[in-house]
């Protein structure tokens, strides 16, 4: 058998996980709001028309922030028209996924439910059709106490006190061609500079992103990223980076190792906003934000192709993907990338929450489904709490096409101080083959085993669309205790997770 050998020491830290890289995505697209977290009509639904069965799974899936309200969706969208009575508000052309918006669903609905569910608000505002005054107006309705128009609008609606909202990204994927208002950098820098500055000057409590690359392959990467930087580094709180992975035609390889081009992804941007705080010879450390990241799991253009099939519908079935083994175990290797650099990384959202690249999915009129990659984020968000500690490892990898000495064996290690634990997350890549992963933790007592589970199929290839509890974690025995080791055999094509007792 294989063995791979980690050595971590409690002295050595990456960083410290902030609790905001549990985060997720809500967009006005497809049934993502719409018989997603939204639905009157169901009769498991509460007074204020929220799925209480989604409530419960997006609380104990652990989801601490939820960027809302997109994503493309928000680049030609208006914010005053999801406000105020329902009765009043316009239905209008959504222009992004070529659908009707009635804006039944809007800020103030929202805010309740991110009360409700116990998440941080992230709130995006429109730089493409719109700009600096409808972002400043935006700010003033939701943190402003009293006593102008926007502060005071809000009120006439029914929110007495001011919501508060911390975190603010200006704009979405400002460097594609695909966005509505789509810019140059510099436009988009200078814009973004001028907007933050006035939002700051309403409320200079918060917290801002700019748009950064929207994927690795842009083919304005990374240059983008500087030019943008350069603009709205002493303004700026985070960089935002997006990434989507898809390439299951490729070979479970192939489509596994792309992680590597996500830490190089990381490693390059981390690079950019080290040369722009030189040559600002500034202070200041530029953190940031993956408010858009998962696997992609239709073919190239199925959601155009299901749009051009019926534009202008309410809330349509598009790009509803369905998740297999495989694709859970990219995702789950994407999350440790994040936690890998958890030392500047300090916002994550998984893109999107409900039906559409979404980890829970929803029946209209009925209940709800979990896919395979709702259990690696849970098992993140509550597990992956405290430091990321180093490690060394040695063992077996492979080369491929793209990527050269892949770990057949991708793994993270966490110690949670208030939980006296440490948890190993870890990925076989391995199709063929059961791997031993032998855990040295030298200045660790370890005492006990809490729990090990693994997640597989028989099946790469395997979904819980037809039955639900087809690919799920399970308990995992195959742990041993040995003079200050921890030995583990991983199942081939395994997602696995060891809380240890220290």
């Amino acid at each position: 058998m294989k063995k791979t050998k980690v050595v971590c020491n409690k002295k050595f830290i990456v960083g410290e996980i902030d609790p905001r890289l549990f985060g997720s995505f809500l967009e006005h697209m497809g049934r993502v709001i719409y018989t997603g977290i939204y639905e009157p009509e169901n009769a498991i639904s509460d007074e204020e028309g929220f799925r209480r069965d989604v409530l419960g799974k997006v609380k104990e899936m652990n989801v601490t922030a939820v960027r809302y309200p997109g994503g493309n969706f928000v680049s030609a969208y208006n914010w005053e028209d999801g406000v105020g009575p329902k009765e009043k508000r316009p239905r209008k052309l959504e222009l992004a996924w070529r659908s009707i918006e009635t804006n039944e669903f809007g800020t103030n609905e929202f805010m309740k439910w991110a009360r409700k569910v116990g998440v941080q608000p992230i709130l995006t505002v429109n730089l493409g059709t719109k700009g600096i005054e409808n972002a400043a107006h935006y700010v003033e309705y939701c943190n402003f106490p009293r006593g102008t128009k926007y502060s005071d609008m809000r009120r006439e609606h029914g929110v007495e006190e001011p919501y508060g909202v911390k975190m603010w990204c200006l704009g979405n994927e400002m460097d594609g061609k695909w966005q509505i208002g789509h810019k140059t950098a510099e436009e988009y820098g200078k814009l973004a500079a001028e907007a933050a500055k006035v939002m700051k000057l309403i409320d200079p409590q918060i917290e801002l992103t700019v748009c950064g690359s929207s994927l690795s392959t842009m083919p304005t990467y990374p240059q983008w990223d500087i030019e943008v930087l350069e603009q709205v580094y002493d303004v700026a709180d985070y960089l935002a980076l997006h990434q989507y992975y898809a390439g299951q035609d490729k070979g479970t390889k192939r489509f596994l190792a792309q992680t590597l081009d996500m830490e190089e992804y990381i490693r390059t941007i981390r690079s950019v906003a080290q040369v722009v705080k030189q040559k600002k010879h500034s202070k200041k450390e530029m953190k940031f934000s993956v408010d858009e990241w998962g696997v992609w799991a239709v073919p190239g253009n199925a959601v155009n192709r299901e749009i051009e099939a019926e534009p202008w519908m309410a809330a349509p079935a598009i790009s509803e993907q369905i998740y297999t083994l495989e694709d859970a175990l990219l995702f789950a290797g994407m999350q440790m990338v994040m936690l890998r650099n958890a030392d500047v990384i300090k916002i994550a959202c998984q893109s999107l929450l409900t039906n559409v690249s979404a980890c829970i999915m929803t029946e209209k009129n009925g209940g709800l489904w979990l896919q395979t990659i709702y259990y690696p984020f849970f098992y993140f968000a509550n597990y992956a709490r405290g430091l990321v500690l180093s490690s060394a490892w040695e063992g077996p990898a492979y080369d491929c096409e793209e990527f050269s000495n892949v770990p057949y064996i991708d793994h993270i290690v966490v110690w949670n101080k208030e939980r006296n634990e440490v948890v190993v997350f870890a990925v076989n890549r391995n199709e063929e083959e059961e791997m031993e992963m032998e855990i040295q933790l030298p200045d660790f007592e370890i005492k006990g085993i809490r729990e090990c589970i693994s997640m597989t199929a028989g099946d790469k290839k395997m979904t819980n669309e037809k039955n639900h509890n087809a690919v799920v974690p399970k308990p995992n025995d195959n742990v041993v205790l040995q003079d200050g080791l921890c030995i583990t055999q991983l199942e081939p094509l395994s997602f696995n997770v060891l809380r240890l007792k220290v």
